[in-house]
């Protein structure tokens, strides 16, 4: 058992695009294809694991100074490079210090509470704040059940011994080599075995088991836990282990499977931010998760879990939400639609690496340059001040624009130049006490925007170079929520 170390803090991110599960299962009504109620969370051409760690970081790190993080793991089973840090964009995007660890994970629907488990280890030894981030932008077969009950989404939690809203009680881990699911590195869609088979074998014996002994280890009853996180897409199985532990069924934490649909192994700590939304003093929190074995982790929330708040939060994330269902732009956006895009779409997106890591502040953080003189904000930063009454020389010092608020000065809707998602939006954005930038949008509605209207910048894809397999990210305005 340890004590004095836990959760400081914690934020979620869902993608605004919600798509009607009843448009998938008419499209392919035709083949048999599953059913399905309510919406699964749909990202945008222009997000992948990355972009929406950087959401829930910032959601989570809403009243944090970022100074005092020390590390930044990533856990994910989809993180869109095999062989470039993605935790470190991350860091770079949140605009950490060079000095701030990073480390990526996967491998496992288990590995974002595996990496948990390290960090509460790391930070209990060395006093070290980590940022522990998760996301998946889940990749399932057409006409498939798990394209039906995936969705994507992106957690994080802040690890540390200071100022803890949850403190850790204990954990229990087991691993063994049930393969409910695969997917080969190289491939994109999970195959995916008999369910009824993995839910008596694997979620009831091997997960059930590890609840019970988590339980037993920490001396604590079942019928003292408040809040049960099962986060598996099987309907039924999360009752069935709250009765094996004697836990109580109205103990079981919201599914989100209606409104999200499962985020692989993002959905456990998905679930538990959205527990700590409502979670009291003094309750006792059982997280769980499978994936080639169990991992168990029990946590008390301590009188300290009012003192701080995500900027949003699952339930804010699931309030903004724009409804589709465009089934067949979902496939394009996937991979699995191959569209004629035009002659517009055949520039190359080639990056130039020295250029991109000379400049990275300015592309990957969003910082401009201050004045010191005269106190004029620009972007990008220069050596010589736009002012245009001083162009002093070398005065310049950053200033980190991506949290300070925007409003619209121009804007246009451009039906020819290529996008994934036509029409592409775009406009010059003023910064709240200066500054101005020529930025995309996104998550917009063409018909909406209004010169005034306030906007909030977020990380996102701004090209994609399929030829050589890299993407390149940049900051677009978005509504302000």
């Amino acid at each position: 058992m340890m004590a004095g170390v836990g959760i400081t803090a914690y934020g979620a991110y869902v993608p605004i695009t919600r798509l009607d599960r009843a448009a998938i299962a008419k499209a392919n009504a035709w083949f048999g294809g599953p059913r399905g109620k309510g919406d699964k969370a749909v990202s945008g051409w222009d997000e992948d694991v990355c972009t929406m760690a950087v959401e829930a970081a910032r959601d989570c790190l809403e009243n944090f100074d970022r100074a005092q993080i020390d590390a930044v793991w990533l856990a994910s089973t989809t993180a869109p490079f095999a062989d470039r840090q993605n935790a470190g964009i991350v860091k770079e995007a949140l605009n950490l210090g060079d000095v701030t660890g990073a480390l990526d994970a996967g491998g496992s629907q288990r590995v974002a509470t595996s990496q948990l488990m390290a960090a509460f280890g790391m930070s209990k030894g060395t006093g070290q704040t980590i940022l522990q981030v998760t996301g998946e932008r889940t990749q399932p077969k057409p006409a498939s059940a798990r394209e039906m009950s995936s969705g994507d989404a992106a957690a994080a939690l802040l690890v540390g011994t200071k100022d803890v809203i949850a403190e850790l009680i204990g954990t229990h881990s087991v691993t063994a080599d049930f393969v409910d699911h695969f997917r080969e590195a190289g491939s994109q869609a999970d195959y995916d075995w008999e369910a009824r088979w993995v839910r008596d074998e694997g979620y009831v014996k091997i997960m059930g088991d590890a609840i019970v002994d988590a339980l037993a280890a920490c001396r604590i009853e079942g019928g003292l836990v408040d809040h049960l996180i099962v986060p598996i897409a099987a309907r039924g199985v999360p009752e069935m282990l709250a009765r094996k532990a004697g836990i109580s069924p109205n103990a079981l934490a919201d599914q989100l499977d209606g409104s999200v649909g499962h985020a692989g192994a993002a959905h456990p700590l998905l679930m538990l931010a959205a527990v700590l939304e409502k979670a009291k003093p003094g309750e006792t929190i059982l997280l769980s998760a499978f994936g080639q074995g169990a991992d168990v982790i029990l946590l008390r929330v301590t009188d300290r879990i009012g003192t701080t708040r995500p900027r949003l939060g699952v339930s804010g994330w699931l309030a903004r939400k724009q409804a589709s269902d465009n089934y067949l732009k979902y496939l394009f956006h996937r991979g699995h639609l191959a569209l004629d895009r035009g002659m517009r779409a055949e520039h190359d997106e080639k990056t130039a690496l020295p250029a991109m890591w000379r400049q990275r502040k300015g592309t990957m953080a969003l910082v401009g340059g201050k004045c010191s003189k005269t106190g004029t904000v620009q972007f990008p930063k220069t050596e010589m001040s736009v002012n245009s009454n001083d162009h002093a020389i070398r005065t310049q010092e950053d200033y980190p624009l991506a949290e300070i608020p925007a409003r619209v000065m121009t804007y246009t809707a451009d039906s020819l130049t290529y996008s994934p998602d036509p029409p592409t939006c775009y406009g010059n954005v003023e910064f709240e006490g200066g500054g101005r930038l020529m930025a995309e949008f996104t998550d917009v509605d063409p018909q909406a925007i209004e010169v005034g209207d306030e906007m909030r910048m977020m990380f996102r894809i701004k090209a994609i170079d399929e030829k050589r397999g890299f993407r390149r990210y940049f900051w677009k305005a978005a509504p302000a929520f």
